[in-house]
């Protein structure tokens, strides 16, 4: 198997030829060979992100199973992350439950993780682990790598100022003549919070008994890739009832298909899509598309007028890291939890997406669950609450591709 270094490299190579394949034919009509020499190119570039992104997995995982705190193992070498307060309750808790725990550590434990304990053994995880898990859900693709975010404390209501001031100038002033007022116009956006539910997760007892398994890293895992999934639908379509007010929700729609055009996409539509999004925020160098993986398929077949491909892979940023791909000069990110191509649908989103914001609250409840229903399959179950809201500041700043009708 080859090390995740070539196949960066091999998939920085492909890119570089199918750019080059594209600007070596300059406006000269493509032929069948063309396409056929590029179709290919991409399509194994397609192969080495999966491979990639499939190792990148199971190191992650191998990471979390088994690692340390590396900074506590350099100060005291001989003691494990697990052996300090108060974090070390923690994991006695995760470990072995409240009834593992002596009174001290049980009167401890609710000092620096809530106030109240709530029936079946539910506490408020302490602010330090509720930060690893916040910043984990960060780094988890789709909305939470373009959008903004903040953090809070609580989970009171917030109203978020925003402003658009793409509409607003100045004037010429002749001499000693006053000039006129403007007032910026400011509003608030609502960025209330909404609970998510990991599900319950059950993990064996004998991983629970091994001491060489960062339990903390695990239960985040498992709490990470459920709730992360949950939010990022949520930041893409929620209805803003119950959960955050999605973007494709919020954006106004800023091109509709033609009769006919419920799963293809025209080079045309593209167009009027990214020209509806006022200069102002295309100058800041921001703007992105955004859509699923299978508006990608549609859209990588699109050619221009020379028979060219429009969808251009990227390679100048390096081997290091993966790059995306560029659609009419601009990024793309994939997001597949916005919807596929069907009658009606808005399958393509254009915009700065830093305009969307999105609120965590610390506020993170974890209950543990050892009563028979688990006990006679030998395992625990957990389950986690976390809240969080999004919302579009500025309904200007992203705008949408709805496919037709009929």
């Amino acid at each position: 198997m080859k090390s995740i270094q070539a196949l960066r490299e091999q998939r920085q190579q492909l890119a570089k030829e199918a750019r080059n394949q594209m600007a070596n034919k300059g406006d000269r009509a493509w032929t069948k060979e063309d396409q056929t020499a590029f179709d290919a190119r991409a399509d194994l570039i397609d192969s080495i992100e999966n491979e990639i992104t499939a190792i990148e997995k199971v190191m992650a995982f191998e990471v979390e199973e088994h690692s340390r705190d590396v900074e506590n193992f350099r100060s005291n070498p001989g003691a494990l992350a697990e052996n300090n307060n108060p974090r070390a309750l923690f994991v006695k808790l995760l470990r072995e439950g409240p009834q593992g725990m002596s009174r001290e550590e049980i009167a401890e434990i609710r000092n620096t993780m809530s106030t109240t304990t709530p029936s079946q053994g539910g506490y408020t995880v302490q602010t330090d682990v509720a930060k690893e898990l916040i910043d984990i859900l960060k780094a988890y693709g789709g909305m939470r790598g373009v959008a903004s975010s903040i953090t809070t404390s609580t989970g009171n209501p917030l109203g978020y100022p925003n402003s658009d001031g793409t509409s607003e100038e100045g004037e010429w002033v002749a001499e000693n003549i006053q000039a006129s007022s403007a007032d910026a116009s400011f509003g608030t956006v609502a960025l209330n919070p909404f609970k998510a539910s990991s599900k319950i997760i059950t993990i064996p007892m004998e991983l629970l008994a091994d001491t060489s398994i960062d339990i903390i890293a695990m239960v985040n895992k498992r709490i990470r890739d459920r709730i992360g999934r949950t939010m990022n639908k949520g930041f893409t379509t929620g209805t803003g009832t119950g959960q955050p007010n999605g973007f494709v929700t919020a954006a106004s729609v800023g091109k509709i298909g033609a009769s006919g055009q419920t799963v293809t996409v025209l080079y045309d539509d593209l167009v009027d899509l990214q020209e509806s999004i006022d200069q102002a925020y295309q100058d800041a160098g921001t703007c992105r598309w955004m859509m699923h993986q299978q508006t990608r398929k549609v859209v990588r077949k699109i050619k221009d007028g020379a028979g060219r491909p429009i969808w251009a892979e990227s390679y100048e940023a390096g081997i290091k890291t993966g790059t995306p791909a560029q659609l009419l000069g601009s990024d793309v990110t994939i997001n597949n939890d916005m919807a596929q191509p069907a009658a009606n649908a808005k399958t393509i989103g254009f915009g700065d997406y830093s305009k969307y914001m999105i609120r965590d609250v610390l506020d993170v409840t974890l209950f543990r669950f050892d009563d028979s229903a688990f006990a006679t399959k030998g395992q625990v179950g957990f389950l986690a609450w976390s809240r969080a809201g999004g919302n579009l500041l500025d309904v200007n700043g992203i705008k949408l591709y709805q496919q037709s009708a009929t």
